[in-house]
């Protein structure tokens, strides 16, 4: 609570950080929120608020970023509230949670690390130092570990190496407060011989060790130039080409891929920190042309140099399916969408991906994609399952499909190319991880022509008639082409080259050699590839709008703290795995000193969900099901993995139920319950549970293959893993054991293969499709535990901001 001094400060300006930590306790109580609020402050005349002006108030939910309360504070900052009388006004409306956010902190951080730049070999000193209520104590991190040993308050690193750059950011404990320091960026720089001279700033605190070097390329090359300086703060970085600044150019390294002719000049870089400034030496860039000789004179014919590549959006489908009702399970989907869903969000696709759908939920997802294509976008729809093809048209199968099935139980991928094609895209990619067997059952036999178009590309992970394998194992690992697909996916290469070589690596797989191998077919006449640059197109308002709904398939509920009459106080947050996969996870963050017993968890989802009660509110993420997410998840909690939110009809609402025992009542144990509705998480908001679209994808779902065809490329030698091969049943059809000795079995999918991966789903580029993760306390009493600070980003203004509002709690 804020003391006398600070009683007296208008709220209009108290800190932005504590200011919004408070709008967001009190748009998100319904109870004892801002609406209570203004009913409050409707019986002092002083600030009274209208009705007009409440309904001003309501009308911010509508805006992206509109906060309900932010704006009922500022009218009353308007008319001279200050802290003081929030405070008052919050202690009547009965909102500890808001009041907390006004309360002052009990540790003082005098002393914040800086971010520095150094040279690898020297030492590195970060220093934090604060003072408290009670005896402090220090711990660093760098990103969200730990640093080992580091509870002084200077972080030494002596001599440090390239490994050690990165974010670093120290909390103080003082009893059971605690704060968390500012983020301090640490470069470090290799320094060469070759790099020329140095340079010192007039005021010798800003040193330039590393000077940028003459290019001479070939157009369509990639272009790399490099800069640097050490000093503290740590330096800033604007390139320059012919004296004007190159946007989006501020990091130590200038990349330029496949480089043209208007890209030679002069190339240099500012170098900045506080009041310092200094330039590095100016240097050539030429570009020549690709050329071929006249055959009787040094004449030579000038290739024809394409202007840059760009698209005008990115965007992703990715569908695995696995728990099939009439047909044999899978395992690799699950991985292999997990793992590409992170690998395309790093080239910037909007990416949503779904595990388990029937027929109409893909035809309704196919819609939803289709959607956020128009002229120049690059599309994407990777898919893995059972499958077949059948007269060169391909079939995906979804989970509800009957047995034997047929085309009209199935997505045909030919039917979406053409929908694909009507909207004058960039790019269409195909990576089909299936079988692609023929189908005796359909006899269907479509002869619709696609348009000739020249920007397809199929990605088939197995030849015409043949089956696709994924590993039988007890864990969770890739299938064969993922295995292969996730080592090249980022390389900056035309897409065909990257596919070209996936196939030469699964060439050299011993396991599935003579038995899988990629087809590529492929009409694409540009050098098109996924690490192409995106520049909005004249359509940007109508992408930006598409782009919109496309996000609300990655919004996760605001994570909350639940305050008991007893008490005790639950912090219940939320993960995404999928896009239908929610992963909810409650700890207890405030137990009373006379409870023996306190324990928390949900229940009572609804039935459209599936949710196995044997699997609910286990210790480890991993008793639950989670296991792809596991390492990103905050500890000492419990864990419920919710899927098929597809499914979800209506809004979720669950409750989180208290048990808990007090000594003086001999260990009876009491029981507290709280509903709680948390909307539609994540891809629940698109309702794909609908029978049908009215532009449903099944209106064209007969089409024919594509229009161009590469050979199959055939396995090559080497590489040998012991692995123990096996063939599953396609649609009644028995297949004998390959290699019965071997340890590891891979199967053939109808469909598909799947992958393994490390790193969290979310967070969805630019767009925020996946928040970071909040830090969660831990025990109490255990310094180390307190809590963890989330991932880092490469903007530390905005790492800032993210970590500030990702303290959802402090310990009381």
């Amino acid at each position: 609570m804020p003391d006398s001094a600070d009683r007296s400060l208008n709220i209009n300006l108290l800190k932005e950080p504590v200011l919004r930590k408070l709008c967001e306790v009190l748009d998100k109580n319904s109870d004892r929120g801002w609406r209570r609020l203004g009913e409050i402050i409707g019986s002092d005349r002083r600030y009274r608020v209208s009705s007009d002006e409440m309904e001003m108030c309501s009308l911010k939910v509508l805006e992206l970023e509109g906060s309900p309360s932010r704006m009922l504070l500022r009218l009353m900052g308007e008319r001279g509230c200050t802290a003081g009388h929030l405070v008052d006004y919050l202690q009547t409306l009965g909102n500890s949670e808001a009041l907390q956010c006004l309360k002052p902190p009990g540790i003082q951080i005098l002393i914040q690390p800086l971010s520095v730049a150094l040279i690898s070999g020297h030492n590195l000193r970060l220093s934090c130092y604060a003072v408290g209520k009670s005896p402090v104590q220090y711990q660093w991190f760098k990103s969200k570990e730990e640093v080992p040993n580091s509870f002084s308050p200077d972080l030494v690193i002596s001599p440090v190496q390239l490994k050690d750059a990165g974010y670093y950011i120290c909390r103080v404990n003082s009893g059971e407060d605690f704060e968390f320091s500012q983020w301090a960026q640490v470069d470090v720089l290799e320094v060469g011989m070759s790099y020329g001279h140095s340079y010192h700033s007039l005021e010798g605190r800003l040193k330039l060790v590393v000077q940028p070097q003459a290019q001479r390329l070939l157009a369509g090359e990639t272009l790399h130039l490099q800069c640097g300086a050490v000093g503290r703060p740590i330096p800033r970085y604007q390139w320059h080409r012919n004296g004007v600044p190159i946007a989006n150019a501020s990091k130590r390294k200038l990349t330029i891929p496949c480089v043209m002719q208007d890209h030679y000049g002069k190339y240099r870089c500012e170098i900045t920190s506080n009041s310092e400034r200094m330039w590095t030496n100016e240097v050539d860039v030429v570009i020549d042309d690709v050329y071929a000789f006249g055959a009787s004179s040094n004449e030579f014919l000038l290739n024809s140099i394409p202007d840059q590549l760009y698209a005008t959006d990115k965007v992703a489908l990715l569908i695995g399916n696995l728990s099939y009702k009439n047909h044999p399970k899978l395992k690799a989907p699950m991985v292999d969408v997990y793992d590409l869903t992170n690998l395309l969000r790093q080239l910037n696709f909007k990416v949503v991906s779904l595990l388990d759908l029937t027929e109409s939920e893909m035809r309704n997802a196919v819609d939803e994609f289709l959607l956020l294509l128009h002229k120049g976008v690059y599309g994407l729809l990777y898919y893995a399952g059972h499958g077949y093809e059948n007269y060169g048209n391909s079939f995906m199968v979804p989970v509800d499909a009957p047995n034997p099935y047929r085309s009209a139980n199935c997505l045909c991928v030919q039917s979406i190319l053409k929908l694909m094609q009507e909207k004058e895209t960039g790019l269409n990619v195909f990576l089909l991880d299936m079988c692609r067997k023929r189908n005796i059952h359909d006899d269907s036999t479509p002869n619709i022509v696609l348009r000739v178009t020249a920007n397809i590309v199929f990605g088939y992970a197995t030849c015409q008639d043949a089956e696709a394998f994924e590993l039988s194992s007890s864990g969770f690992t890739n299938g064969v082409f993922v295995k292969f697909l996730k080592k090249r996916l980022l390389d900056d290469e035309k897409i065909t080259v990257v596919l070209d070589r996936v196939a030469e690596d699964m060439g050299q797989f011993d396991a599935t050699k003579g038995k899988q191998a990629l087809e590529i077919r492929s009409s694409l006449s540009e050098r098109r590839a996924l690490t192409d640059p995106i520049q909005p197109g004249d359509s940007a308002d109508l992408a930006q709008a598409h782009s919109r709904q496309w996000a609300k398939a990655h919004e996760l509920p605001e994570s909350m703290c639940l305050d008991f009459d007893c008490g005790a106080r639950i912090k219940l947050g939320y993960a995404a795995e999928f896009s239908n996969v929610l992963v909810i996870y409650t700890h207890i963050i405030k137990k009373p000193e006379d409870m023996s017993f306190c324990q928390a968890h949900v229940t009572d989802f609804s039935q459209d969900l599936d949710v196995d009660p044997k699997e609910m509110n286990r210790e480890t993420p991993e008793e639950t099901g989670i296991y792809l997410l596991s390492s990103s998840l905050p500890q000492h909690c419990l864990y419920t993995r919710l899927s098929s939110l597809q499914k979800l009809k209506e809004e979720l609402v669950f409750t989180v139920c208290l048990q808990g025992a007090f000594t003086a009542m001999d260990d009876d144990t009491v029981h507290w319950t709280r509903s709680i509705n948390i909307g539609k998480p994540l891809i629940a908001r698109l309702d794909l549970h609908r029978a049908m679209r009215r532009n449903s994808c099944l209106q064209t779902c007969m089409m024919p293959h594509s229009p161009s065809h590469s050979p199959c490329h055939s396995p090559g030698p080497e590489h040998h893993l012991h692995l123990h091969l096996h063939h599953g049943q396609h649609q009644g059809q028995d297949h004998s054991r390959l290699s019965p000795q071997q340890p590891y079995l891979y199967e053939p999918l109808q469909g598909a293969a799947g992958g393994c991966a490390d790193s969290y789903y979310e967070h969805l580029n630019q767009l925020h499709f996946e928040s970071p993760f909040e830090s969660t306390a831990g025990p109490t009493g255990s310094p180390g535990q307190h809590s963890i600070p989330i991932e880092t980003t490469d903007d530390l203004s905005e790492l800032q901001t993210v970590f500030i509002n990702s303290l959802q709690f402090q310990h009381q």
